[in-house]
């Protein structure tokens, strides 16, 4: 496998985190589940999630689903907050949580690799990058708000591949969801790993990494 020229980022979840307190505002601060439990339903929704989409079974999006999760714990029934919470988490501006020294590490990777981003977003993903200041470490972002694509499919990875005249065998992807991040860049040549930060995958013998600073000792490896 050559060493990659370009390595494309996911945000969420792998850049920036949610705002969860912003997100989980309509539902009552008792029912508000801590870190551990919320990673708990996230990896719950990402195996099933995966599963779906392999299967060619989709009716809903991620998010739907991780919420009828996190609600069927505290105990509550209502698709009106379910789709609420949906709602608030496809904001791209209640996704402005950054981990310490996130810009540190791009700086470095960046160094290497010309690196960019690939987001399912709703068109502004490059303002809540620049609120976090770290838009200015990418050479491109393409967003599937503007493109019309979203990951998996293949036209979103395309468009992306297009603006920084790169070729897939040699261009990277870092996501966090194997169904739409990993097999979405494999299955156009890309290379991927897999930005696991719950521990979703850490059983599965996928490439994967849980932070920015380990992605940049893989890159050495």
């Amino acid at each position: 496998m050559p060493k990659p020229r370009v390595v494309f980022f996911d945000v969420g979840n792998t850049l920036l985190f949610p705002n969860r307190a912003r997100i989980l505002a309509p539902l009552p601060e008792q029912y508000h589940p801590p870190l551990d439990r919320w990673q708990n339903v996230e990896r719950r929704t990402k195996r099933e999630f995966d599963k779906l989409v392999l299967e060619g079974q989709v009716d809903h999006g991620f998010w739907w689903n991780f919420y009828g999760h996190l609600l069927e714990e505290a105990g509550v029934s209502d698709d009106n907050l379910r789709g609420t919470l949906v709602k608030n988490t496809q904001n791209s501006a209640n996704w402005d949580q950054i981990r310490h020294s996130t810009r540190e590490s791009l700086d470095r990777i960046g160094r290497d690799y010309c690196i960019s981003v690939i987001s399912n977003s709703d068109g502004r993903i490059v303002e809540v990058l620049g609120r976090c200041q770290i838009a200015d470490c990418f050479q491109s972002v393409t967003d599937s708000g503007i493109i019309g694509f979203e990951k998996p499919h293949p036209a979103i990875f395309e468009a992306a591949l297009r603006t920084m005249q790169a070729d897939p065998e040699e261009s990277l992807y870092v996501g966090d969801v194997y169904s739409v991040d990993y097999l979405g860049s494999r299955n156009i040549g890309m290379q991927a790993v897999l930005f696991d930060v719950a521990g979703a995958y850490c059983d599965q013998g996928f490439p994967r990494v849980e932070s920015l600073e380990a992605l940049e000792t893989w890159l050495k490896g």
